[in-house]
């Protein structure tokens, strides 16, 4: 699954190319499209629980510019015992050109005491199927 974003005006700095911090936005919404897609939102509502990013490591590789359409995928590339790693990348419709790529280790977060937990055995099988079927 790709989450597909046009570059606008709002989008570029100075330099008329997309500015660095609008990446990790455009990381974020395709997080939230493949969660909707793979994760029940609703589960984690019901327990008091919260899937938080705790670090991401982006590369930054050609700069997008206005009228860009980019494709940002999303895939699970580890899943651990305490958290996970999402590996993404954005990358232009028209070339296929990789645009940035990004690791994002996330852990599981009680929204209550906002402390991370161990990943519920449940939810490592969804993202260990997840991660297989992808």
């Amino acid at each position: 699954m790709s989450t597909l974003i046009k570059v606008y005006g709002f989008h570029l700095d100075v330099f008329e190319h997309v500015n660095n911090a609008r990446y990790l936005e455009f990381l974020e919404q395709a997080r939230w499209d493949w969660i909707e897609q793979h994760l029940d939102f609703d589960w984690f509502k019901r327990n008091g629980l919260a899937l938080v990013v705790a670090n991401i490591n982006i590369n930054y590789r050609l700069p997008a510019s206005l009228g860009d359409e980019l494709l940002i995928d999303c895939n699970i590339a580890e899943v651990g015992v305490k958290s996970g790693v999402l590996s993404q990348k954005i990358v232009r419709k028209k070339d296929g050109a990789l645009i940035s790529d990004a690791l994002i280790t996330f852990v599981l977060v009680d929204i209550n005491t906002k402390k991370a937990l161990t990943l519920t055995e449940q939810l490592r099988e969804k993202l260990e199927y997840v991660r297989q079927s992808s």
